[in-house]
Formats: structure tokens, C-alpha cells, sequence
């Protein structure tokens, strides 16, 4: 455990002496109504937690929230760091390092995303099956010891993604399942580029959660990871990509995706 990570986890343990999280939640846009569902939250600003990511980015709040969700204890960081940002890919390292000396042994992660399928129109949720790490950055380069080859068979836990499939049929609400491409963004992508990723597999599209999935793997942590899919790719409508699109879009679909991500960390055994 390096100096930080000590200073951050005395730090968040001093404001929330009673808190023994399991499981560690990282929400992108359009997922931010999940914290309405916490119960006996501590809201911890990231300016008071040594390391974590300061936010940039609109719709990203940038808080550390611990407390419960139905009887599961929880971690839920309301923003995370994109590599876009500074070119750095390593900047949740310490705040999942930091999570997962709390206690938490499982990570689940929502972003918004693209998509490239049309039985998924804006508005549907997907399970992430698999991923494709597109601009081949990895947040564990300049480790060492063979522990830096890290094992991403099932990077996307298949018994999580059962879970969540079970609670989204019991409650009505249709979850896709698919691969996600990792672009590094800021800019959108080109239809040229859409229609690559097609070919290569890809289901959505979005700028963020692969460098947190490797970097959770690395530290043994199981992951489930939900997409809200707030657009088609370029070149697959005739709407034009924003910033502002993306979040009217995830604000519409906000109450259905946190009601569903609540629910699923109820039933997510850790």
C-alpha cells in the first residue's frame, strides 16, 4: 500500500468510522440518481481524499458517497477520472486501490455509451460481456512481477451479469448484453470509425470503464459494468453527437438506470 493510499483509506475512515463497504460503485452519466437510493450516506468531496480524481467533467459530481443500499454496504464514487483528461489512463488507480482496502472485493461501473446496434435504441441498458481495449492503453504499464499479466478471460464476471439479467427480468426492464469498444476520445467518433467497430464486434462505444476493469482484475476484484446507451454511433442516425446530447439523454433514462442499478447491487452476493 503506497503512502497515498494509506492517507486517503485514514482520511475516509475517520469521517466514516462505522462504514465496511463491499462493494465499490463508480458512476458515469446518467447513473447519478442512484445515490438517492443510499441510506446513512457520509458524502466525502474527492478534494479531501489524497489522490482521488478532482471533476472535470459536467455530470460528474465528484464525491466519494459511503453507506448502504438495502442491506449491502457500499462505496459509490459519483465521477471518475478519463484518460482524455490529461492523457493519463492510470487515475482511478488509487481511488480503487483506496476502495478495495476499505473492503470492497466487488466493482460495478455504469457509463454512458453509444450504440451500434439498432435493437438498441437511445434509452437501453446493457450488461457488458466483453470489451475491446481500441487505443491499447493499460493503466498497469511500469508495474512489475508477473502479477502485471493480468488474466481478462472474464474480465466481466459472468455470475454479476447473471445476477443482473435475473433482477432487470423480475423487474421489467430489458437489459441488452454486448461488447463494449474503448475509444479514447475526447471527440466522437467518425462514421468511418463506427463502422470498424462494427466489424470488429463492438456493440457500443464510450470513452471510459476499461482502464477501471483492468485495473480491478489486477487487484482480484470481480466486475460487472452497465452501459446506458444515450445515442447511435455516428453515422447510424441523423441526430448530432454532444456533450449536452449525451447528458439530456442520460437525464431522460436516469430514474429506469439507477432504479435497476439499486436493485441489482441488493441482490449481488459478495
Amino acid at each position: 500500500m503506497t503512502q497515498q493510499v494509506s492517507t486517503a483509506v485514514q482520511r475516509a475512515r475517520a469521517l466514516a468510522p462505522q462504514a465496511q463497504p463491499r462493494i465499490a460503485v463508480v458512476l458515469g452519466s446518467g447513473w447519478g440518481g442512484l445515490t438517492a437510493h443510499i441510506q446513512g450516506a457520509v458524502r466525502i468531496p474527492y478534494a479531501e481524499l489524497d489522490g482521488f480524481p478532482q471533476a472535470t467533467v459536467q455530470g460528474h459530481s465528484g464525491e466519494l458517497w459511503l453507506g448502504r443500499i438495502g442491506a449491502r454496504e457500499v462505496a459509490v464514487m459519483s465521477g471518475r477520472k478519463h484518460g482524455y483528461e490529461n492523457g493519463d489512463v492510470t487515475g482511478m488507480k488509487l481511488p480503487l486501490q483506496t476502495l478495495q482496502t476499505l473492503g470492497c472485493n466487488v466493482l460495478v461501473q455504469t457509463n454512458a455509451a453509444g450504440s451500434l446496434q439498432p435493437h438498441m435504441p437511445p434509452g437501453s441498458l446493457m450488461a457488458m460481456s466483453d470489451h475491446l481495449n481500441l487505443p491499447q492503453r493499460s493503466p498497469l504499464v511500469g508495474e512489475g512481477g508477473p502479477e502485471r499479466f493480468v488474466d481478462m478471460m472474464n474480465a466481466y464476471d459472468s455470475g454479476l451479469r447473471a445476477t443482473a439479467h435475473e433482477v432487470a427480468a423480475r423487474t421489467g426492464v430489458t437489459l441488452h448484453e454486448g461488447v463494449y469498444a474503448w475509444t479514447f476520445g475526447p471527440q466522437f467518433e467518425t462514421p468511418a470509425e463506427i463502422r470498424m467497430f462494427q466489424r470488429l464486434g463492438a456493440d457500443a462505444v464510450g470513452m471510459s470503464t476499461v482502464p477501471e476493469t483492468i485495473l480491478a482484475r489486477r487487484a482480484g476484484m470481480r466486475v460487472l459494468a452497465l452501459s446506458l446507451l444515450t445515442n447511435m454511433g455516428a453515422g447510424l442516425s441523423d441526430e448530432s453527437l454532444s456533450h449536452a446530447h449525451t447528458l439530456s439523454q442520460a437525464k431522460a433514462a436516469n430514474t429506469v438506470a439507477s432504479r435497476l442499478l439499486a436493485d441489482v447491487i441488493e441482490a449481488i452476493e459478495t
